[in-house]
């Protein structure tokens, strides 16, 4: 119990023994004796309300012997609540032997952990068990792209293996960062072709296209100080498929153009009713299906994703685009758009994360 209460107290500091026997279903009669027993983690102020105590630590342990997926990281991420609104000082991610992270569900631990440490705590990546997969993010530029002030354990490599090695891979292209204040214009064209000699020259002017849209997204929208990135992933295990990544650590899509609805789009503001959870995944899924709305009041493109469906319906893809607290999945079979599926009330994590999974011929 004192784990599912300390995940309570993540999200809603300063409660009440009784709110918290509410939302676990118990009697505070069953939770006092755990808050007492655990005044090292847990205190409470002249009003009976409890919190965790500054300086606590929590450490989120992923699976081993296994594959992550980006589903699976928001499973493991949820069972410590928010990290970012907790009142945790050191925060602790272990990746055990055998563990490895696709491509997607690293592009979003990047992005945590450097706002982490950004918000100054304390933040460690422990690969001591699986130095085999601390290799692999050296390789790819991981650990470059990690701020330097994150501890790597069992030690930070001393050499960059994806500066050493840089483009001489036939299954990855290493991360590239993008700082909005000074972007290398150079990143789409790499992107491009290494796109291309993956997949093949019949995706040319589909990665030109899914590329140049999130990587203007990011310089044009992010407005971070936390740089930005995009990676690019072959996978040949069962279906081949191409994930391309692009993640940023600003306002996020919806953030970005909320603003701007009540001002330049009165009657689609007046629909919306943001106490509902879901209105801000429904507006999401009109801007990337649809476009036509932006931060400016012009016809926009969607803030840079409506054009790349228009190859999503091509090649059967899946887009999904995680916001600060919610998820949205798009699929796409047969030249037609296919499904949808959300996810709302995730852990925060700033910004805008999309990877376009290619299912390859």
């Amino acid at each position: 119990m004192k784990d599912e209460i300390t995940r309570i107290l993540q999200d809603s500091p300063w409660i009440k023994a009784k709110d918290i026997a509410k939302i676990l279903g118990k009697d505070k009669k069953d939770v006092n004796p755990v808050l007492y027993a655990h005044e090292d983690i847990f205190t409470k102020n002249s009003n009976h309300e409890w919190r965790l105590i500054a300086g606590h630590s929590i450490t989120i342990v992923f699976d081993k012997d296994s594959w992550t997926d980006c589903d699976r990281f928001e499973e493991i991420l949820a069972q410590s609540g928010c990290l970012l609104s907790s009142a945790h000082e050191t925060i602790i991610f272990v990746i055990p032997k055998n563990c490895k992270l696709l491509l997607e569900a690293m592009a979003r631990l990047l992005a945590l952990v450097n706002q982490l440490a950004f918000d100054g705590r304390t933040v460690k990546v422990d690969f001591s068990g699986c130095r085999g997969t601390l290799s692999f993010l050296n390789r790819i530029g991981f650990i470059d792209k990690l701020n330097s002030a994150v501890d790597v354990l069992p030690e930070r490599p001393k050499v960059s293996a994806a500066k050493r090695y840089e483009g001489n891979s036939d299954a990855t292209l290493e991360i590239c960062e993008i700082v909005p204040a000074n972007p290398d214009r150079e990143i789409p064209k790499k992107l491009k072709n290494k796109f291309v000699s993956f997949a093949g020259d019949q995706y040319t002017d589909a990665a030109f296209t899914i590329i140049s849209e999130l990587f203007g997204n990011v310089c044009e929208h992010s407005d971070t100080p936390i740089p930005g990135f995009v990676a690019l992933q072959r996978y040949s295990h069962r279906k081949r498929h191409l994930q391309t990544v692009v993640s940023d650590s600003g306002k996020g899509i919806v953030g970005t153009l909320r603003p701007a609805l009540e001002k330049y789009y009165p009657k689609v503001f007046e629909k919306l009713d943001f106490s509902d959870p879901k209105t801000e995944v429904r507006l999401l899924q009109q801007v990337l299906r649809k476009g036509k709305l932006s931060q400016t009041g012009e016809s926009g493109r969607g803030l840079g994703l409506s054009q790349s469906q228009n190859y999503a319906l091509r090649y059967s893809a899946t887009i999904s685009v995680r916001q600060e607290t919610f998820e949205l999945k798009l699929f796409y079979k047969n030249n037609s758009f296919s499904s949808a599926q959300s996810k709302v009330g995730m852990p925060r994590i700033m910004g805008t994360h999309v990877c376009f999974d290619f299912i390859l011929d």
